[in-house]
């Protein structure tokens, strides 16, 4: 989620497409250490899948996370960037704007199924030019059903536009193991705390102990997903004890962090798709 480990991001390199080859292109990436794309937007459609690892992408709006089992499907021409956690297998596919006429104008996570797993790595193995009335085509089809029928996982942050909130969020993003109160913000930005609060709300649809509860929940995927250890997990992303934040992280999404990933042959648990 957060840079939190990641300060030897390499940078990512964004193909030099002007048009794709086909109504869906793939590529596949080994990326042994973090990466990051700088912002950039194309004509087409783009869902970022990662087989292993986890990636979050970034928008003018929010911060949406992707773990094993999900994607995230990014509109033609909005403005993101992609942060991918090191060791991390990545498949992207690049769709033309009028076979995702469907999709929202929004960034969108998705639940990826173990059927839909499999046609996206087969799919990655096609070549560019991929006989689009042949037996390529008819699992291209395929995938597209797969995906507009895909549920939604709410891994979301939503992201102020407010310079105010903008600087604080992130300064926690940064470093969600902050303690800092509301009215310590308050007073550093030189609002009262009731202005505060109705700006945050305003501006995410949350309050700032809601808000800052979920940033601390996402945080803690991408180092999960390292397994690194649960106490080490809790302590990075803000949380006074292991317990608090199992219990916290349970509250929120119906498993445990041990629980999270699972067998990746399994869908994900349906209490992940909850806002």
């Amino acid at each position: 989620m957060s840079r939190t480990g990641q300060s030897t991001l390499t940078v990512r390199a964004i193909p030099p497409l002007t048009s794709l080859p086909r109504p869906v292109f793939a590529r596949a990436e080994s990326l042994k250490r973090g990466a990051t794309t700088e912002w950039h937007s194309h004509a087409w459609a783009q869902l970022s899948y990662a087989i292993r690892g986890v990636l979050s992408v970034h928008t003018a709006t929010g911060r949406y996370l992707a773990p094993p089992q999900r994607a995230i499907l990014i509109p033609p021409g909005l403005p993101h960037a992609v942060i991918s956690s090191p060791v991390t297998e990545m498949r992207s596919l690049y769709v033309d704007a009028d076979a995702v006429a469907w999709a929202p104008p929004c960034c969108t996570v998705l639940q990826i199924t173990p059927l839909t797993r499999e046609l996206i790595n087969a799919f990655s193995q096609f070549p560019a030019n991929y006989d689009e009335h042949g037996p390529h085509g008819r699992l291209v089809s395929v995938l597209l059903d797969q995906l507009q029928a895909a549920p939604e996982a709410r891994l979301h942050l939503p992201w102020p536009a407010d310079p105010r909130l903008q600087h604080l969020c992130e300064e926690l993003y940064e470093a969600p193991y902050l303690a800092r109160k509301l009215g310590d913000w308050s007073a550093g930005l030189g609002v009262s705390e009731k202005t505060l609060t109705r700006l945050f709300w305003r501006e995410t649809g949350f309050t700032f102990r809601a808000w800052r509860q979920r940033l601390r929940l996402l945080s803690a995927l991408p180092l999960l997903e390292q397994r690194q250890r649960v106490t080490d997990v809790a302590l990075a992303c803000g949380y006074d004890s292991t317990s608090a934040f199992i219990a916290a992280f349970r509250k929120h999404t119906g498993i445990t962090p041990g629980e999270l990933l699972g067998d990746p042959g399994r869908s994900p648990p349906e209490a992940m798709n909850q806002r």
